[in-house]
């Protein structure tokens, strides 16, 4: 038995790096379904390749996106019905000298 049988995860940014390794992860682990998300749906097409697993959906789109996030909500509440783990590995980086940071800066990165 694996410490996560019978669990649903979605790891955003599973598409690739610590997010594809993750998603690996908790299949290995027993997650009954796993979701992963990305922006680029050839990203995740190649990642359902290699992760060559039934129970695993991937879903595109933007976390930064409530749209996306609404949707994203929509697939996994009819696919599984609920969520028990969630690996937020989705990110973005800005780069600004240190004096022209706004608050938006921060507001899109964190």
């Amino acid at each position: 038995m694996g410490k996560l049988d019978g669990k649903v995860a979605l790891v955003t940014g599973g598409s690739a790096g610590i997010g594809f390794a993750t998603a690996q992860r908790f299949i290995a682990e027993g997650a009954a379904h796993v979701f992963i998300t990305g922006r680029r749906q050839e990203a995740l097409d190649e990642a359902i390749k290699k992760l060559n697993n039934k129970n695993v959906t991937a879903v595109q789109g933007d976390t930064s996106s409530l749209a996306d996030l609404d949707r994203l909500y929509d697939v996994i509440k009819k696919k599984t019905g609920h969520l028990d783990i969630l690996f937020a590995n989705a990110g973005i980086a800005g780069f600004s000298p240190l004096g022209s940071i706004t608050e938006k800066h921060f507001d899109d990165i964190y």
